[in-house]
């Protein structure tokens, strides 16, 4: 599967997100072959867990359906640019790639306010692909807070 049509899953996840009044953003896990082994959308507001964004979710669904804690070879694609914890347990989960569409120049920790993932001192570092998708997954983001306001 190409990271397009992944990201594709992923916004269907941020969109099934909105039924519970959370944060549109959606991930998807593919293993090293392309195949889809978990999906993740925010539950923060679902669970009242302050952890339940899309990467922790499909990280974690991933991990159990692998039987392991490393996604050696996997990659991760996410609606929104992750944010310090998620890209913590992008490293730590030893993800391949990281695939993600809009920036988010309020928490990203990918580029925007840190580059976690990309930093030497750590013991694993990603390939990381950003802007796919960019202005879809931006405008349901866009749309989401126009409407809280």
């Amino acid at each position: 599967m190409d990271h397009v049509a992944a990201m594709r899953l992923a916004l269907d996840e941020a969109r099934a997100a909105l039924a519970t009044g959370d944060v549109p953003v959606g991930a998807v896990v593919l293993d090293p072959e392309g195949t889809v082994i978990s999906r993740g959308r925010n539950t923060r507001e679902r669970d009242a867990d302050p952890t339940g964004h899309a990467e922790v979710v499909a990280i974690r669904e991933a991990a159990r359906a692998r039987g392991e804690w490393r996604l050696e070879g996997c990659t991760l694609v996410v609606t929104l640019e992750p944010c310090t914890m998620c890209a913590g347990a992008v490293v730590a989960a030893r993800v391949g790639t990281l695939v993600f569409g809009a920036w988010d120049d309020k928490a990203g920790a990918v580029g925007s306010l840190w580059d976690v993932v990309r930093d030497r001192r750590l013991n694993h570092r990603p390939q990381v692909v950003s802007e796919v998708l960019a202005e879809e997954s931006g405008a349901l983001l866009r749309e989401f807070f126009a409407a809280q306001r």
